[in-house]
């Protein structure tokens, strides 16, 4: 199953509440919780380029499945990260304390991730 494709956020739960035990400011919880989120994905055999843009920010993020890489955060930081895949449909990556799980069935994506007791949950769809 490839990945490849642009999808749309259709929903998130937990969007605030993540962002703050992530120490996202306020002013930029606020100004990124209404707005609908594009993200491109293009996979390449293990090779993905994730670029996700968001209003005006864009964040480009390359990895190649098995492989530790470095990645660019939704605070800005870089960190590394090592991304597995769990059958053919199943992202999953470690980022500093954060779990990051990716599932794409269908034309959905949804994207999971939990920091300590916080999870924030969201839902994409292929446009």
């Amino acid at each position: 199953m490839s990945f490849t494709g642009k999808y749309q956020l259709q929903s998130q739960e937990n969007f605030e509440p993540f962002m703050k035990a992530l120490g996202l400011p306020d002013d930029q919880i606020q100004k990124g919780k209404d707005l609908k989120s594009t993200t491109e994905i293009v996979q390449d055999g293990k090779k993905f380029t994730v670029t996700v843009t968001t209003g005006t920010k864009v964040m480009k993020n390359e990895f190649t499945i098995g492989e530790e890489s470095e990645i660019e955060l939704m605070t800005g930081e870089k960190a590394k990260a090592l991304v597995q895949m769990e059958g053919n449909n199943k992202l999953i990556a470690n980022v500093k304390g954060m779990k990051s799980v990716t599932e794409l069935n269908g034309d959905t994506i949804t994207h999971t991730m939990t920091l300590g007791d916080v999870t924030c949950k969201r839902v994409s769809k292929r446009i």
